[in-house]
């Protein structure tokens, strides 16, 4: 363990007790929520290891049905079992109740979404974290990242709004915030609330990340999810997640090629600039990457070449993903089911 002291330590922040600082981020797996083979995919790399699993973006009008929410409670349950904290990332795709484009203003095809719209989707996001808290979850996520649509609130370049929810900063603020609160206000106090933001992005800074991270640790948000953590290819890994990290006293998670290499994942930490370290594609490829390292076996793990073949090329195509790496990623319902026969 010495080798990755700081990586395999645990934290605990009073609603989230962790392990260590392993994060398995939100990765669409295209595979049926509550099935066998979505069940297996994250039993296995909590059984594997894994301090924190991060369940893959859900459309808050699915999750706001407590029937799809239960669906997920065996797999919470198995995943505690195996000594893993388990959240859910929730997000808006972007969608009027009759299934109409909407978008912060009025862009590229899209209507700009009423005061009306954006007041009940901040209740339904109230209501799937609600929902996920019934079935066993330690914590919700609001996707607020990636260009998506809380994100584009955000940005200047897609919200040109007048009324409350566009305008200044503050105001671009306003519906994460809102969203926060409304969460925070729903759940009991032992559930913890994650927020993930992009945090440079169209037409703002760190600057107003920096402003957006304290008004979101004041909200009610327990711990921030940097994506993407780095600037660029050349600059110190984590530096976008570092400067946040400077601006609140929550836990950081960065975010970032960090299976590839977890001696940077050490030495972030090492340096102050996360608490946590979200791998994505090495728990792809190997689901004991954690146990791997703390067994002092680093040269065991099977890595993730970057090939983007069956992660992302799967993603595009709409079918289950897995590894070309690895033949049992994705297939570790296949073992349970022969246990069965």
């Amino acid at each position: 363990m010495t080798a990755y002291a700081r990586l395999l330590s645990p934290l605990d922040t009073g609603k989230l007790r962790l392990r260590n600082r392993i994060v398995m981020p939100p990765m669409v797996t295209c595979m049926d929520a509550g099935g066998g083979q979505a069940h297996w995919w994250y039993v296995a790399r909590a059984l594997g290891g894994t301090g924190l699993i991060i369940r893959e973006a859900t459309s808050i009008r699915d999750i706001a049905e407590p029937a799809f929410a239960a669906k997920l409670k065996r797999t919470i349950d198995a995943v505690h079992e195996a000594g893993c904290a388990f959240t859910a990332q929730l997000y808006e795709p972007g969608r009027a109740s009759d299934g109409e484009t909407i978008a912060p203003s009025d862009r590229d095809g899209a209507r700009a979404a009423t005061e009306a719209e954006l007041e009940e989707m901040v209740k339904l996001w109230a209501a799937s974290a609600l929902n996920c808290r019934s079935a066993g979850c330690d914590g919700v996520e609001p996707h607020g990242a990636h260009g998506f649509f809380l994100n584009r609130f955000f940005s200047p370049v897609h919200n040109t709004r007048t009324d409350a929810f566009g305008g200044s900063a503050e105001r671009r603020m306003e519906l994460g915030l809102r969203i926060v609160r409304a969460i925070r206000a729903a759940v009991d106090d032992g559930c913890a609330v994650l927020y993930r933001h992009t945090p440079v992005g169209e037409g703002y800074g760190l600057d107003e990340s920096r402003a957006f991270a304290q008004a979101l640790q004041e909200a009610g948000v327990d711990v921030l999810d940097v994506s993407p953590s780095t600037s660029s290819d050349t600059a110190p890994r984590a530096d976008w997640a570092g400067a946040l990290k400077q601006a609140v006293s929550i836990p950081v998670i960065a975010v970032g090629g960090f299976g590839l290499d977890p001696d940077e994942a050490e030495r972030v930490l090492a340096e102050g600039r996360a608490d946590l370290i979200a791998i994505g594609r090495g728990l792809i490829a190997d689901r004991e990457l954690p146990m791997k390292l703390s067994e002092g076996k680093k040269d065991s793990i099977i890595r993730c070449i970057v090939c983007n073949e069956k992660c992302f090329g799967n993603l595009s195509k709409g079918i289950p993903i897995g590894c070309t790496q690895n033949p049992e990623s994705g297939q570790e319902y296949l073992a349970d089911l022969a246990r069965q026969a």
